[in-house]
């Protein structure tokens, strides 16, 4: 599930709303570049632990990182089970694991420079460790981004939390990050002004690009958006930092009245896996500054763009130079995915990080993406 560990997270997107579910959690990890033929091997055997839960767990959906927990009715007292659960580049993603329980308890009055205690942007900025829960459904409207500190899991289960109608996430050079089951929507720009991103710091940031989340100085792995631009991976093409990011993009559905980011890469190994794509207006994956970019076992599908990429800031005698790939993927409707640079599979075993299943299983494996509808006291 960003480097920050994150789970799978859905996001999804009404005619023009902009809105970012996220279910299965987003991830972000501190390690390095990761062996991916240990992380596939891992990713395997969860998904077949998955599919064989399938034949006597009626909770079951065949994605491993819902299959891990959902079934528990008692989930809400091991919430912490979650940070275990994750798979692909960022199953070493802790989050606020080990940390107390924070209680967002006040929705409201957002200051970016001087949090008050009980709200979101007060948890966030911590130095600890933390589990961050809700008390109550609440809509928090953002003055600025909120710019995460480290070892933070943002859970979202029991309440229906949206972050909407302002600024949105920014996860920048901290490790360990777990957002999952919130919505987030209706992004707007913000910036030109100073944030507070720990108790000890304050900073001026400049004006964000208005995504739902925006990562880069970190790693990603296993989400799930929909979103008018969904995400931004990678701080700009000339931080060359990012060139150590990998990944994992898995079991998301992207819907109706999405225009392009699903996800934008720059720099770094990016395994898009498993995911459905059945809308987009400009375009569903692109980068810029050769980002490697493995597409595997998608259900693509389109009525409006056919193209599914987008090779950015570079003319083609560059860009053509780039490690863009697809393999098992099912197009539908004339979509296609444009590739380019090498075929050879070494090219692409650093964006490889799970074991893809067949395409035409993706529909079956998404149906549940999104924030899912947990209550106390109930199996979610």
């Amino acid at each position: 599930m960003f480097a920050v560990p994150l789970i799978s997270s859905p996001f999804l997107l009404i005619l023009l709303l902009l809105l970012l579910n996220l279910g299965t959690p987003i991830l972000a990890s501190s390690s390095s570049l990761q062996d991916p033929h240990i992380v596939v091997q891992d990713v395997h055997k969860s998904i077949n632990a998955s599919r064989r839960n399938l034949g006597y767990l009626s909770c079951a959906t065949g994605n491993p990182i819902d299959d891990c927990w959902r079934c528990d009715p008692n989930w809400e007292s091991n919430r912490q089970r979650l940070a275990d659960c994750a798979i692909g580049f960022g199953k070493n993603a802790m989050g606020g694991k080990g940390g107390r329980i924070y209680v967002v308890t006040d929705s409201g009055n957002d200051d970016p420079v001087n949090p008050r205690p009980g709200t979101l942007r007060h948890a966030v900025i911590q130095d600890e460790p933390l589990w961050i829960i809700f008390k109550r459904d609440m809509v928090i409207r953002l003055n600025q981004e909120l710019v995460m500190n480290s070892h933070k899991t943002i859970d979202g289960r029991g309440a229906s939390v949206h972050i909407a109608g302002g600024a949105c996430i920014t996860i920048h050079h901290v490790t360990n990050i777990i957002i999952h089951g919130i919505h987030i929507h209706d992004c707007v720009k913000a910036g030109n002004g100073i944030i507070r991103d720990s108790p000890e710091h304050k900073g001026w940031w400049e004006v964000s690009d208005g995504d739902g989340i925006s990562i880069f100085g970190v790693g990603i792995s296993g989400w799930i958006i929909v979103l008018f631009r969904i995400a931004m991976m990678g701080h700009s093409d000339e931080y060359t930092q990012d060139k150590n990011m990998q990944v994992t993009i898995a079991f998301n559905h992207f819907g109706e009245g999405l225009v392009q980011r699903m996800p934008r890469c720059r720099h770094g190994y990016f395994h898009v896996v498993n995911n459905d794509y059945t809308h987009w207006e400009m375009y569903a994956i692109g980068g810029s500054a050769s980002p490697t970019i493995y597409s595997q076992g998608n259900s693509i599908d389109t009525a409006i763009n056919f193209q599914v990429t987008k090779h950015e800031d570079a003319p083609e005698s560059e860009w053509r130079h780039w490690n863009w790939r697809s393999e098992g993927d099912l197009m539908m409707n004339g979509a296609y995915f444009l590739q380019s640079g090498a075929g050879a599979w070494s090219t692409y075993a650093r964006a490889s990080s799970l074991s893809a299943r067949p395409s035409s299983l993706v529909g079956s494996i998404t149906t549940a993406a999104g924030a899912l509808n947990c209550r106390r006291g109930t199996r979610c």
